[in-house]
């Protein structure tokens, strides 16, 4: 037992340098990008699903896993910057679709590569094994952290420090 503090200690550290490599990174891509992590998803989204003839909100939100009304607020400050369009298809003038415009796709061809999606390639590198092992790890450390009656908070797959899907950080 009495290595446990010192593993204790080993444990924390290695979660705070996740913690800060997430910061990191995202701080990184947003200085070179000029977009947040939650706004260069949503660009990405709509970049890779703008061949579907009718791209709407709510598909771009079940595509990043976020909802409507956070994907909207972003889509929002993309659209004022000049990257993303909204229009309403004339068959059904309630349908709002989505669209990069020329700045957009642009934009969306030069953008880096996000850090979860190097982590699920390297991810794919492991054995089933090995992926189950860490993730029951990582589900424990998460189970160890909370408190007690804490209720469980839906989130997004998205590495950024911070990031809650119901709050205004998103935008």
């Amino acid at each position: 037992m009495s290595e446990t503090p010192a593993l204790a200690e080993e444990l924390l550290r290695a979660i705070r340098r996740i913690v800060r490599r997430i910061s990191d990174h995202s701080r990184r891509l947003s200085q070179e990008v000029g977009l947040t992590l939650p706004q260069l998803l949503v660009l990405r989204a709509i970049g890779r699903l703008d061949e579907e003839a009718e791209l709407t909100l709510a598909r771009v939100s079940r595509e990043v896993q976020l909802s409507a009304a956070t994907v909207s607020r972003i889509v929002d400050r993309l659209e004022r910057a000049g990257l993303v369009a909204r229009e309403r298809k004339a068959a059904d003038r309630r349908k709002v679709c989505l669209s990069l415009t020329p700045a957009g796709v642009d934009r969306f061809q030069a953008l880096p590569t996000p850090l979860q999606e190097r982590f699920v390639a390297r991810l794919g590198e492991l054995s089933e094994g090995e992926s189950q092992a860490l993730l029951d790890a990582l589900q424990r450390v998460l189970a160890m952290m909370e408190e007690p009656d804490a209720e469980e908070v839906e989130v997004a797959p998205m590495l950024a420090p911070g990031l809650d899907p119901g709050s205004e950080q998103l935008d």
